[in-house]
């Protein structure tokens, strides 16, 4: 049994299907990879990993109802495959699973087998290690690869990869803008996109010159943070606080007459600005998620704003350095004049262009994407993804690892039995948990034209990247999701 395998075993018992880093974990520590070793290879922070990971094994041990660990979770698995095959009530539905898997399973075969095996000029092997500037002058030259060297496409790419493709010239407008003093930069795209990328290596860079950084996702707060504009602050604030090193003070400054907002700012100002040294980047990731709690979101959003203003009045405030990454515009409505998303640097990420992909096929030792001709036969592979950075990844991994031609991946790719399987799954199955999105979709998919949607159903969906939004109208993201939506939700 593979990992895959394993997934397919845990899909006829779990209600819901794991989502992306749960999914990663699992990969990861099926492959005996640390929870260490899976940080350094995704580019997430390793105590949210090991978080990820012990939450993993509470949910799979209430799920089948016994302790299920890191050390035993295979033999545990393999346990289950043996009663499911026998039991006649779940033997039809596994039956359909393995069938999808196996059609899968090539994707992932050689998994096992595959090592990083990376030279990095820095003994270190990491981006602070050695100038950026150095880096942009010679991108191919920081590693040597071998004819096995791969990197599996998942979560963001990490800092030292070879296979991260810069869209000039954003990178050097956002270095350029983080050096300022009171700076903010707006990172908006859809989900997979490489916003999370391009974050790391602002704050990498930032990091370069001697400022502090600071952390913070949305994601990654518990749900009863959000009950309230207090909680959440007070989390945000005990955050900064203990990833600049600094012991938390909260009721020394927090005062209910006051309120949050003006507790929060006389926190931020008062202790831990004026404890640190340096500079300081705060970067904010998946700020949209407070989309969800508008009566949070009315308060922090213009809270943020006024943060930015007072760099302009007060110096010590010249200190904070902001990163709003989002991926999707706010669907509350918010005074033009205290909303963040209207000031400072915006950077929004777009799909790859032809050349973009023919850079990336090409870091992949593509040899048939070299030149004039290897752009036309790109082409068809735009047309179906439309230049989407993850899916271009899935396809240029899967053509090296797999005996599979373009060919082959084009016309399987909307399929159950193509390599974009297991993304469209965990679509399919967030649309499932959402009727209204799903009716939404369908409507765009099956349509020859833009279609008019409800708001929030539009944010929700290009948050999501599974539609573009052109004026009031949504059309699919690409070809792939019109073909796959089109039969699945009919």
């Amino acid at each position: 049994m593979n990992a895959e395998e394993g997934l397919v075993i845990l899909d006829t018992f779990l209600k819901k299907s794991l989502n992306e880093v749960q999914e990663l974990v699992f990969r990861k520590a099926w492959e005996g990879e640390t929870y260490s070793e899976i940080a350094e290879t995704s580019g997430y922070d390793a105590n949210y990993i090991k978080d990820v990971g012990s939450k993993l094994w509470k949910l799979l041990s209430q799920t089948l109802d016994e302790e299920v660990t890191k050390s035993n979770f295979k033999s545990v698995l393999r346990r289950r495959s043996r009663r499911t095959d026998s039991a006649e009530s779940q033997s039809s539905v596994f039956q359909i699973k393995s069938q999808n898997a196996q059609a899968v399973m090539r994707n992932y075969q050689q998994l096992s087998k595959e090592r990083r095996e990376t030279e990095i000029i820095s003994e270190n092997r990491g981006i602070s290690s050695f100038s950026l500037e150095t880096r942009e002058l010679e991108p191919k030259k920081s590693l040597i690869l071998n004819s096995d060297f791969l990197e599996i496409p998942s979560g963001s790419v990490p800092l030292n990869s070879y296979f991260y493709v810069e869209r000039p010239p954003i990178e050097k407008r956002t270095y350029a803008e983080i050096n300022k003093p009171g700076s903010l930069i707006r990172i908006k795209s859809p989900s997979q996109m490489g916003k999370t990328s391009l974050m790391h290596r602002i704050l990498a860079y930032a990091r370069q010159t001697g400022v502090q950084t600071v952390l913070i996702s949305l994601q990654r707060a518990d749900s009863q943070v959000f009950t309230s504009l207090e909680k959440f602050l007070r989390w945000f604030c005990a955050n900064v606080s203990r990833q600049l090193n600094l012991e938390p003070r909260l009721d020394d400054y927090w005062d209910e007459d006051i309120g949050s907002k003006v507790s929060s700012t006389l926190y931020l100002q008062g202790y831990v600005l004026q404890q640190i040294d340096s500079p300081v980047v705060l970067a904010l990731d998946e700020v949209n998620r407070i989309f969800e709690y508008p009566e949070i979101c009315s308060d922090f959003l213009p809270l943020l704003r006024s943060w930015y203003e007072d760099a302009s009045e007060l110096e010590i405030w010249r200190k904070l350095r902001l990163v709003v990454v989002h991926a999707t515009e706010a669907y509350i409505p918010l005074d033009i004049n205290q909303s963040p998303f209207n000031v400072g640097l915006a950077i929004n990420l777009s799909e790859f262009s032809l050349e973009q992909m023919q850079d990336l096929a090409l870091r992949h030792r593509l040899d048939w994407a070299k030149d004039e001709a290897g752009v036309k036969n790109l082409a068809p592979l735009l047309a179906m993804i439309g230049g989407h950075p993850y899916l271009a990844r899935i396809a240029f991994y899967n053509l090296v690892s797999q005996e599979l031609t373009l060919e082959q991946l084009l016309e399987e790719a909307p399929t159950i039995a193509g390599i974009y399987s297991n993304h469209l799954r965990h679509h399919l199955a967030n649309l499932q948990g959402h009727p209204e999105l799903a009716a939404s979709l369908k409507s765009v998919v099956t349509s020859v034209e833009g279609v008019p949607l409800e708001a929030i159903a539009a944010y929700k969906l290009e948050s999501m990247g599974l539609v573009k939004l052109e004026g009031n109208r949504a059309i699919p993201r690409c070809e792939l999701y019109r073909l796959y939506f089109r039969e699945q939700l009919n």
